[in-house]
């Protein structure tokens, strides 16, 4: 048709079929409206040695503290992190610096879809404007049972004033269970899109399972120190999410797989489980189970950037894993469970045009996947959303 848009390059990665050698993606009226080998049409335009791969889905970050780059370093000192990152928050009267920078980073990378946690949901206006979709899960914060009543009806009143839009969408974020009472983990997975931080440490397993560890003199120093709101166990939290209409589980880095509903949502976030130290996360035996597997950067107060696709390079580079299930956890898996999937996250026909065109290094390497995820040197990538070029 006339106003086809047929693009090409030296390799095709739909997601939902396998890789087309010099394939093309034509779009139409900002939608996917072919996927075809080589030779069935002739392109518009020919990125020549490049990939086109969906625009990639960051499943969980905190655009709010982008201005905590390479301010506090990771370590096995968790609670200590912890205590920083809230120096800063307490710091800033404004976090809307913080959530420009890191929206403009992660756009740069082709991030087409981002679920962002968001301190009172301040990320809201930003994400709804953005050229891109969004979740913008409203955090809420309250482990004492005499503030649950307050910072439930601030989370109905917020919802209520934020219905979805056509690109972004309301959630809510029951921090984590050293941070919220159960109560509220368990009312709002009943109805709403959640996202809970679960298992990011082994002091959060001693505080659920004894009461004891590095979380109990951090909560007293906070003054919300009330054993009685703690959920019961990671479990118990993994069980109430995963009947959530869209739950995630962000980190997950000492969950047993075997004790995780299938379906629940692990929100692996790579680089910053690596710079926080902790053994290998249990991934690939999520998948194994029918668990969703989905990338995340977390914040730049734990990561250099905000670029999904390294943080699948990283994956690729350090784990047994084929390239097809990685480049699938950095797009169609954070698609579905954010709730864009049948919108986004693979070049299929219908869905939004939403793919970036990722520069290849130079060679005779004829393998799809080691071509993609090769460690590369930053080169200009080109975004297209909803069929038009944002950059």
């Amino acid at each position: 048709m006339a106003n086809d848009q047929v693009l090409s390059a030296r390799w095709v990665f739909p997601v939902d079929a396998p890789p087309l050698a010099g394939g093309t993606v034509t779009v139409r009226a900002g939608r996917i409206a072919a996927v075809e080998p080589r030779g069935e049409r002739t392109p518009d335009l020919d990125f020549g040695n490049a990939a086109i791969i969906p625009g990639l889905v960051n499943a969980h970050t905190h655009l709010d503290l982008s201005g905590m780059r390479d301010k506090v370093p990771p370590s096995t000192d968790f609670v200590g992190w912890l205590r920083s990152v809230i120096a800063y928050r307490r710091s800033q009267p404004s976090a809307a610096a913080d959530i420009q920078t890191g929206l403009s980073e992660a756009l740069r990378f082709g991030t087409t879809l981002i679920g962002d946690i968001s301190a009172a949901g301040a990320s809201w206006d930003a994400l709804t404007s953005a050229p891109t979709w969004g979740v913008c899960f409203r955090e809420m914060l309250g482990l004492p049972a005499a503030r649950v009543p307050t910072v439930w009806a601030d989370a109905v009143a917020w919802m209520h004033d934020h219905p979805d839009t056509p690109t972004c969408r309301a959630g809510v974020s029951p921090h984590a269970p050293y941070s919220v009472h159960k109560a509220l983990i368990e009312a709002s997975a009943r109805l709403w899109p959640v996202c809970v931080h679960l298992a990011e440490s082994e002091a959060e397993r001693e505080l659920l399972d004894r009461q004891a560890g590095p979380f109990v003199p951090f909560l007293k120093d906070l003054g919300v120190w009330d054993p009685d709101g703690l959920a019961p166990s990671w479990d118990w939290v993994a069980w109430k999410v995963a009947r959530s209409p869209a739950g995630l589980l962000a980190h997950g880095n000492h969950l047993n797989a075997q004790t995780v509903p299938p379906g629940a949502t692990i929100v692996y976030c790579p680089r910053t489980h690596a710079a926080f130290g902790h053994p290998p996360h249990q991934f690939r035996e999520f998948l194994d189970r029918g668990v969703r597997v989905a990338l995340g950067t977390d914040s730049l107060a734990s990561n250099p950037d905000l670029d999904i696709l390294a943080e699948a390079r990283h994956v690729y580079a350090t784990a047994s894993i084929p390239g097809d299930a990685v480049l699938r956890m950095a797009t169609l898996n954070g698609a579905a469970a954010l709730g864009f999937g049948d919108d986004t996250g693979s070049l299929t026909v219908g869905k939004s045009a939403d793919l970036i065109v990722v520069p290849l290094l130079d060679g005779e390497d004829r393998d799809p996947d080691s071509l993609l995820f090769a460690p590369a040197p930053m080169r200009r990538r080109r975004t297209m959303w909803r069929g038009a070029w944002r950059g």
